[in-house]
């Protein structure tokens, strides 16, 4: 994230914003379809949170990124399906269990889900809708950024000031 936000991009925020139409397409091609405008906005989050120094072809730096992005994502599928199908075959065997949670952990949630509440909240009403509207609701981007009369730009920035936050409550639960 820029120091200055008034001042214009530059460096790797100003190639990614130059290529993000070319790496929309190089993820829908490569099989994220819908999911393309997410996993860039996530892809932008990981790469503007870690400090670098002058990359020498950012063009491709972002580019192996996004490839690297698609096999996490294909990988993390992978796994939650072969998890999927264990936890399906053990759980088909046992009679007399429950598929609910327990009360504990359904008060553990919404302890969880009133501290991420309370962080979206603080972060102002309009960042907190903008989350809820595209990652509850699942209004892709550009449809909130109608929806609300503000650019696409804005949405995304909205939506990283919530993922940090997020972030930091995911690491303060974490650590506790």
């Amino acid at each position: 994230m820029r120091a200055n936000p008034s001042q214009p991009p530059d460096g790797l925020e100003a190639c990614y914003l130059a290529n993000r139409e070319r790496l929309l397409r190089f993820l829908r091609a490569r099989g994220a379809g819908e999911d393309a405008e997410d996993l860039l906005q996530e892809l932008w989050v990981r790469i503007s949170s870690k400090p670098t120094g002058p990359i020498a072809s950012p063009v491709s730096y972002l580019f192996r990124a996004a490839d690297l992005a698609m096999i996490d994502r294909f990988r993390s599928t992978q796994q939650a399906s072969k998890r999927e199908r264990a936890w399906a075959e053990t759980a088909s065997g046992a009679e007399g269990v429950s598929d609910a949670p327990s009360a504990e952990r359904i008060v553990t949630g919404r302890q969880y889900a009133l501290l991420a509440a309370a962080a979206l909240d603080a972060l102002g009403p309009r960042v907190a809708a903008v989350f809820r509207r595209h990652r509850i609701d699942g209004v892709p981007q550009r449809a909130v950024a109608e929806e609300f009369g503000v650019s696409l730009s804005t949405v995304e920035s909205d939506l990283r000031q919530a993922y940090r936050a997020l972030l930091t409550v995911k690491e303060r639960i974490d650590e506790a």
